[in-house]
């Protein structure tokens, strides 16, 4: 396979000829990708590199996912203002572990290797730490551009995030990584790598990039820790809605990320359209593809509801106060949240909008209830 074929989606492909003379060796190369445990969803824009390796992977070269359990207890703020919170150590075994299962729906599990960062960083000794933050300036660290903005807006930046670049760049040292994998925003860090791989006397490892795909706020990357994803194991009637709900804006960057093609020369309603089908079909097949649709269509376009409709047994009391069943049934976040559903119009009993927050017991039996667009339940005798 040719190296332009390796790099055919890349943005960054760095040093020049690298990639050559890595792949003069001989050997297959370890390919280093890291994984962010704080959720378990594999999203398009991940699977998108995902995508990218496979071609590696078919040339006989090893992928090794890294879990950053041990770094996601810092969280890397690449491009963010602020830090993430820490989650439990089980949880984030847990997230890596489905996250894994989701990935092999895209490599070969067989050429693929998975490490947790916290089976070395967590040995390393107070002479050791000190040794690799002898490795990099503290000038060199605010480089980065999230660090200069913030450094010069005198904005709080702790000492363990300036460890985050250090720590990552140690991965690549612990596993002699030949090439590291990442999004455009990892740049700096993956360069860092190679910087401290060299002081550690190792070959450093030469850097790729692919683009990033924008998230449905239209704003920023998508991204777990952002909420403004679309995971690949979402249902199929979700995923199409979240789809339609993206900008015309990205229309064309959506086609080439996500299905490989351009953007059809057609009014944006019928891309749109395309696209959500596209990617509905990419993973959960043809048929799924149509069904997504066709439900669109009734529930959103129609103002419908559904062909199956989930049913609840209605709980005791008479009245019922309203934002708690949309909480209990539903899956709103809060009655606070129901609150602000009932007063924008958003809730409605079989088509018409509710806006008392206690109902007869009554009107709910037999009745579907539905909130926002998407999310219906209809009620029987408890």
């Amino acid at each position: 396979m040719a190296i332009a074929e390796l790099t055919r989606n890349a943005v960054d492909v760095l040093p020049e000829g690298a990639l050559e003379a890595k792949l003069k060796l001989g050997r297959p190369l370890r390919i280093k990708l890291g994984i962010d445990p704080t959720s378990p969803d594999l999203h398009l824009g991940f699977a998108y590199a995902l995508e990218n390796l496979r071609a590696f992977q078919e040339e006989g070269h090893e992928i090794v996912l890294i879990v950053g359990d041990y770094t996601a207890r810092i969280g890397d703020p690449s491009g963010r203002s602020a830090e993430r919170p820490v989650l439990p150590g089980e949880v984030l075994d847990a997230n890596a572990k489905e996250f894994e299962q989701q990935a092999y729906r895209i490599i070969d599990p067989e050429r693929t290797t998975v490490r947790f960062n916290g089976e070395w960083l967590g040995r390393l000794t107070y002479e050791e730490v000190v040794r690799l933050c002898r490795t990099m300036t503290v000038a060199r660290l605010l480089e980065r551009d999230d660090f200069a903005k913030r450094f010069a807006a005198h904005a709080p930046i702790s000492l363990s995030e300036l460890l985050y670049p250090l720590m990552q760049a140690y991965d690549s040292v612990a596993i002699e990584a030949d090439i590291e994998v990442g999004g455009t925003d990892q740049l700096y860090n993956l360069l860092a790598g190679r910087d401290v791989m060299a002081q550690y006397g190792q070959e450093p490892q030469m850097v790729i990039t692919f683009p990033l795909l924008i998230g449905l706020d239209g704003e920023e990357k998508m991204s777990k820790s952002r909420g403004n994803y679309i995971a690949v194991q979402d249902p199929p009637e979700e995923m199409f809605g979240k789809v339609m709900s993206i900008s015309d804006a990205l229309l064309e960057q959506w086609w080439d990320i996500c299905l490989g093609k351009p953007a059809p020369e057609s009014d944006p309603m019928s891309s749109k359209l395309a696209l959500a089908r596209g990617v509905v079909e990419k993973w959960h097949g043809p048929e799924a593809g149509a069904a997504a649709e066709a439900h669109f269509t009734r529930v959103v376009r129609e103002h419908q509801a559904p062909d199956e409709v989930p049913e609840a047994a209605l709980p005791e009391g008479d009245p019922l106060h309203l934002p708690a069943l949309l909480v209990g049934a539903l899956g709103v976040g809060s009655t606070s949240e129901a609150r602000r559903l009932i007063a924008q119009g958003g809730v409605k009993l079989d088509g018409e909008a509710v806006t008392d927050l206690d109902v007869r017991r009554a009107r709910l039996e037999g009745a579907t209830l539905q909130a926002g667009k998407r999310r219906f339940v209809r009620f029987h005798a408890g």
